[in-house]
């Protein structure tokens, strides 16, 4: 089950730092915690990672004492079920373009009354130890449904998504938008940038934290002005591979 300090409260009422991790590695995810992130998000729909390497990677994130969330293929509900079995903190849903996406995740993700999440006895209900009926009404209260906006579709029913509940958190997708607006990985446009911000609208309307992504000072002070209290501070895919071209360029400075 997750830790004392539930990661969707922490969300709602103060704030929560956090790092996708794309490298199948519970080294990586070990440094990630120790840290002092609060949340890694285990990739496992670019990445290549089978159910038993995520298993080890959720155990890494728990000894670092760093809650994980699982971001799972697109429409692969048996994902999202294995995930939290598993003992993930919650999932990352992708490419949410209509309510019917939430109300299907919800349904897999939840337990009744809130869901018909198939009742298991592994590791995230402690191997059977303790109270089932505990374990499902903590399960209900803790486990975060994220959404991932990175689409138009999404960005055009943003409230039709948010009306009904069942969303804990909301993260835009820069992205794979710019390929939905026609304008491939020109994060910055007018038109991806429009989008986000409509996101980030219809979050504050309907009190569901919004988790923008941003990986320099700049970004991340201006969010921070705009009232964001969680980041997604890049990927450490992204910042160990920056790291090595760095290294290796500066041999090639003047002696």
């Amino acid at each position: 089950m997750p830790r004392p300090r539930p990661l969707a409260r922490l969300l709602a009422e103060t704030g929560a730092v956090g790092l996708y991790c794309s490298v199948p590695s519970p080294a990586i995810v070990e440094m990630i915690g120790h840290a002092a992130f609060d949340f890694v998000i285990l990739d496992t729909e670019h990445a290549l990672v089978g159910d038993s390497e995520l298993a080890g990677l959720l155990r890494a994130a728990e000894a670092a004492g760093l809650d994980a969330l699982v971001r799972v293929p697109e429409g692969d509900h048996g994902a999202i079920l294995r995930a939290l079995d598993a003992g993930a903190a919650g999932v990352v849903v992708p490419h949410v373009r209509c309510r019917a996406d939430v109300d299907a995740a919800i349904r897999v993700a939840r337990y009744f009354p809130d869901g018909m999440r198939s009742l298991g006895g592994g590791r995230a209900a402690d191997y059977g130890v303790g109270d089932p009926r505990e374990v499902i009404r903590r399960a209900n209260a803790e486990v975060v449904l994220a959404v991932l906006i990175e689409d138009r579709d999404g960005v055009e029913a943003i409230e039709e998504i948010l009306t009904g509940g069942g969303v804990d958190v909301v993260l835009p997708g820069p992205g794979d938008l710019s390929q939905s607006y026609g304008v491939p990985w020109e994060t910055r446009h007018p038109l991806v940038r429009a989008a986000v911000e409509t996101i980030h609208e219809a979050c504050r309307l309907h009190a569901v934290p919004f988790i923008p992504m941003t990986t320099n000072p700049e970004a991340h002070a201006r969010w921070r002005a705009a009232g964001a209290t969680s980041f997604v501070l890049g990927d450490a895919q992204d910042l160990a591979a920056r790291s090595i071209r760095d290294q290796r360029a500066m041999a090639e400075q003047p002696k």
